[in-house]
């Protein structure tokens, strides 16, 4: 995937420590190399592995809250008192998400005015280094990348690419592009009113209830970053098919279906809350085919998940 041609955002809060975000080993975008980092399912491999498909805080979507109230205070705290550097990093791996997320910029300020007759207001991108505050709780690397609709920012510890890498072999500039789109769908949700609803329809059913709109939720974020590597791709023509693969290998990867099974052996349908593996690949494939967010409403009535 090449990013030459891909605007540099300056929406973005690095909070990462003076060491640049610990990045070490492994290929990571643009030959970037990562350090380690998170994905899961339950502590350190539980805790992590479910984290990852949390593409939304935890806090806000069920089966997160317990993860966020785990948390260290002491450890935030601390994190906290690095300086925070607007505007766009000049490292890397900072370079790489400035780009990722001025092209998200740029897209979905074409098309949301254009297929859902909405202004889009780009989120802010906050990098941090184990941990870090937002307004929907604490933010830890364990929990993997998500999306605040309090503060509207996207939270990003970058380690997670390597973890990716590391653990599912889920690599790629692409994969990681993939990863970073998929927060700021769950933006372009909020921007249309769809987490609300589902925040107050999910206050209102038990458990079960609750994980299958946060599934519907998650697989409608898959698809509207299939329908920004569309746009981009129609903009820049900078994927090609291995870059695909390397999207559908990670959405593969963090399958509720194949993360459970990895940490417990067996595989709990009604306790999954970002969807099997087939249906993130499902959902992913349609958006990049299509390019059109009406194709990603996961809530009609008749929609196969």
């Amino acid at each position: 995937m090449r990013i030459d041609d891909l605007r540099t955002s300056q929406n973005i809060e690095d909070r990462r420590g003076d060491d640049g975000g610990g990045f070490g080993g492994g290929s990571g975008p643009s030959g970037i190399g990562f350090g380690g980092g998170r994905l899961g399912i339950g502590t350190v491999i539980v805790l992590g592995l479910v984290g990852w498909a949390l593409g939304i805080n935890p806090a806000i979507l069920i089966g997160g809250a317990e993860m966020i109230a785990g948390g260290s205070s002491s450890s935030v705290q601390q994190r906290q008192s690095a300086p925070t550097r607007p505007g766009a990093p000049s490292d890397q791996v900072g370079t790489f998400v400035a780009k990722i997320l001025g092209e998200t910029e740029d897209v979905w300020s074409q098309v949301l005015p254009q297929q859902a007759n909405r202004e889009y207001v780009a989120p802010r991108l906050v990098l941090f280094s184990g941990a870090t505050r937002s307004e929907c709780g604490a933010a830890q690397a364990a929990m993997g990348p998500f999306y605040c609709p309090v503060d509207q920012k996207v939270y990003l510890d970058t380690s997670f690419f390597q973890e990716m890498q590391r653990r599912f072999g889920g690599g790629g500039d692409f994969a990681y592009g993939y990863v970073i789109a998929h927060e700021v769908g769950h933006h372009v949700e909020n921007l249309l009113g769809i987490l609300p609803k589902v925040q107050q329809a999910q206050r209102r059913g038990d458990r079960t209830e609750a994980n299958a709109l946060s599934v519907r939720v998650e697989l409608m974020a898959d698809c509207l970053a299939g329908v920004w590597a569309n746009k981009m791709n129609a903009r820049h023509n900078n994927i090609d098919e291995n870059d695909v693969r390397q999207a559908v290998a990670a959405a593969t990867a963090i399958g509720d279906d194949k993360l459970q099974k990895q940490a417990q052996g067996y595989v709990v349908p009604d306790s999954f809350t970002h969807g099997s593996s087939e249906q993130r690949v499902r959902w992913l494939t349609i958006g990049l085919k299509g390019g059109d967010i009406r194709q990603c409403n996961t809530f009609q009535q008749n929609v196969r998940l």
